[in-house]
């Protein structure tokens, strides 16, 4: 069996947040510590998970985490006017509202209602339209995980088809969009594509974001493509046959300890990056 490249997103995930302690320093000496406001609706049990690993994230290095928990019967105008307060809260560099929210709430115009200085988790329309012209300051965590992982193990882009199996606001196409201003040319793939066994065939990076575990199979793959699985599915479980996909792959994330790990990383590299921005200090890439 040839020698495949496993990348850790731990190990990639540890190394952001060790540069961030400095950063957090220099902040700090100016009086300034960095500030995630999260807002959840409801009692969803996932969610809530969600929102105390990111809480606990933010502590361990020294980032203050605001956590704002609102009954599920809040109203769309309840909620937006809880983001205004944190729009205009001073002490406050990012505002993350956990997805999903309840049904009868209006989720994108709350969304968008997220001052562009405060969206560290890249989700308006806004952050995603600057994504697009190459000029976003925070893209959607995920996305930008995957291109952090790339860049740290100095895996070519340039040049490389790209398939990217998944459409979503935030994942699939802001993940196209990333790869296409580094010069990828990229596929977009969904459920709705056909054939799409013989596109990842001709896939020099597949970035798997499609929902559905072990989706992905080695036999669709081309020998040494390089599989980036965004997917988190029930059993920590990705989207791709990791196995099968090994066999082939020139280099591959697991799942658990891949993208996610340099997700939440990815969070708090924003949110300092936004103290940063709000204190005229010039943020580090």
């Amino acid at each position: 069996m040839k020698n495949q490249l496993i990348l850790d997103g731990k190990r990639v995930a540890t190394e952001v947040k060790e540069k961030l302690t400095s950063r957090i320093e220099t902040l700090s000496k100016k009086g300034i510590t960095p500030c995630l406001a999260t807002i959840l609706v409801g009692d969803n049990s996932s969610s809530a998970t969600y929102v105390r690993m990111k809480g606990n994230a933010c502590e361990r290095i020294g980032i203050t985490s605001k956590q704002v928990h609102l009954s599920e019967q809040t109203t769309t105008e309840e909620l937006l006017q809880v983001i205004e307060e944190l729009n205009h809260d001073n002490n406050v560099h990012g505002i993350l509202l956990q997805h999903p929210v309840p049904s009868h709430i209006n989720e994108r115009l709350a969304f968008d209602t997220i001052d562009i200085d405060k969206d560290v988790d890249g989700v308006t329309s806004l952050g995603f339209g600057q994504v697009a012209f190459n000029q976003g300051k925070f893209p959607s965590c995920t996305p930008a995980a995957i291109m952090e992982v790339l860049h740290y193990y100095n895996l070519p882009i340039e040049g490389k088809h790209a398939v990217v199996i998944g459409r979503s606001p935030i994942l699939g196409k802001p993940i196209s969009l990333m790869l296409l201003n580094e010069n990828a040319t990229v596929t977009i793939c969904h459920s709705k594509t056909e054939n799409l066994p013989e596109i990842v065939k001709n896939a020099d990076i597949v970035v798997a974001a499609v929902g559905k575990p072990e989706f992905v199979q080695g036999e669709w793959l081309k020998e040494g493509a390089v599989i980036l699985d965004a997917g988190y599915n029930e059993g920590n479980i990705g989207d791709v046959d990791y196995e099968s996909c090994l066999e082939k792959a020139g280099a591959i994330t697991p799942v658990p300890g891949g993208i996610g790990p340099v997700t939440i990383s990815m969070l708090l590299k924003h949110t300092v990056m936004a103290a940063e921005l709000k204190a005229e200090l010039s943020p580090a890439k």
